[in-house]
């Protein structure tokens, strides 16, 4: 989701405010000229963009700026997101991927509301700053192109197979629930990396672990300072992964490690890693209360009102009262065209299978109680729970999540791959010095 706090609006801002100072660089302005930093095919970043982006990312880390690398590579590591978003949302753009503004109006209101503040207070808060409130309204516009743009590349290409489902559990073994948070550091090599370049980006991991281990610094700093990551930003923050779900190269390394531990440096595809073990948890065994019920529907339509659907079920359900066969009019009476024709009856399921309400009036009554008529979108309802149990869902929800690994790291590597080749394709020429 999109960031809902103060320090997550200055990163949104950080790393979108483009359009203002483009419009302003063509508008024969007779300010001071605007020196260009990158060109991105047809589009250029100025320097003023990534100064606004740097300075915003200073202010995210205004307590703890110590951790921030030096301004060289702050720049470099800022231009390069810069960079990336602006070839995404070329993309998007020509894909045709667009944000209304009804979307866009409700996503703000959204991050608002949980932030605990309304939009007009969230705009003061945002202006106080010296930020531009239309400036942020285009950084989110532009976060869920890109968001959009992510979800199409991943549904056209990630598939999840039962038999891989199977393998990876397989794999797993059903022993080891432990999940680990986990966070990286990467010194990285280009592709094809001379002796000696390997051996230069060797010594800097091996000072970075010194610091390490001297105390000098902790892991979350010296990834912001010094790690060549897309997440160095976020201390290298990768999230919970299940065991199984931890490339193997990896982990051996991470089960001997304690939380607040971290691996010695390895050789990877893309250079020098190191991980560090934040906290671990464990799953155990899961159980549901799953529920079985008679139930009975009069549907609210351009027929039947609310009132008239009302009264029809307050006299069916006094029939079922006084001793009439439920099912004999269910299969009568019900609109619903899904339990009708078996009386009724609603095998077992989970309480919130059939939402809110459902939920609501089937954990309060009793086995083989009788419901008042309730309301939904649907119409009237009328439900007589039948039986209640207790359900093991351990190996469901095993199978779930192995399904939700698989499919987050397939989307990963696609996107990642995606990415890669937009960079590819792209014409980028950075001006920055020493770059």
């Amino acid at each position: 989701m999109l960031k809902s706090t103060a320090a997550g609006l200055l990163l949104a801002l950080a790393l979108a405010q483009t359009a203002h100072a483009q419009l302003l660089a063509g508008s024969g302005s007779t300010g001071p000229i605007d020196g260009i930093v990158a060109v991105v095919d047809e589009d250029v970043i100025l320097a003023s963009e990534l100064d606004r982006a740097v300075a915003n990312i200073r202010l995210q880390y205004r307590d703890r700026e110590a951790q921030l690398p030096p301004e060289d590579v702050l720049r470099r590591q800022v231009l390069d997101r810069l960079v990336l978003m602006r070839l995404q949302i070329a993309r998007a753009e020509s894909t045709g991927i667009r944000i209304g503004d009804t979307e866009l109006n409700q996503t703000i209101q959204g991050i608002a509301a949980r932030s605990g503040a309304g939009v007009d207070q969230m705009r003061a808060q945002i202006e106080s700053q010296g930020l531009s409130f239309e400036d942020y309204r285009r950084s989110v516009r532009e976060e869920l192109q890109m968001r959009r743009l992510q979800q199409r590349i991943v549904q056209s290409r990630v598939v999840v197979s039962e038999s891989e489902i199977d393998q990876e559990l397989a794999r797993a073994g059903g022993a080891d629930e432990t999940e680990y948070r986990l966070a990286n550091l990467l010194v990285a090599l280009p592709d094809g990396a001379t002796p000696e370049q390997v051996a230069t980006a060797q010594s800097k991991i091996e000072g970075i672990k010194g610091l390490l281990d001297r105390g000098e610094m902790d892991f979350r700093a010296a990834a912001i300072r010094y790690s060549d990551d897309r997440n160095a930003l976020e201390g290298g923050d990768l999230g919970w992964r299940p065991a199984n779900a931890i490339p193997p190269r990896f982990a051996e390394l991470i089960g001997a490690l304690q939380p607040g531990q971290y691996s010695e440096p390895v050789r990877g595809p893309s250079g020098f890693q190191m991980i560090q073990v934040v906290e671990t948890r464990t799953a155990g065994a899961q159980k549901v209360t799953e529920f079985q019920a008679d139930h009975l529907l009069v549907a609210v339509n351009d027929v039947v009102g609310d009132e008239a659907a009302r009264r029809r079920a307050d006299e069916l359900r006094a029939r079922i009262a006084a001793g009439e066969d439920f099912a004999a009019l269910a299969k009568d009476a019900s609109d619903d065209t899904f339990s009708r024709s078996r009386g009724g009856r609603l095998e077992w399921f989970a309480a919130d299978a059939y939402g809110p309400e459902f939920a609501s009036q089937v954990t309060q009554l009793s086995d083989g109680q009788l419901s008042a008529p309730f309301r939904t979108e649907a119409g009237w309802h009328i439900l007589r729970r039948v039986a209640s149990r207790e359900q093991d869902v351990t190996d469901e929800n095993r199978r779930n999540r192995a399904r939700q690994q698989i499919g987050e790291r397939k989307a990963q590597d696609e996107f990642e791959r995606f990415l890669r080749q937009l960079r590819s394709d792209a014409y980028v020429e950075s001006r920055l010095a020493g770059a």
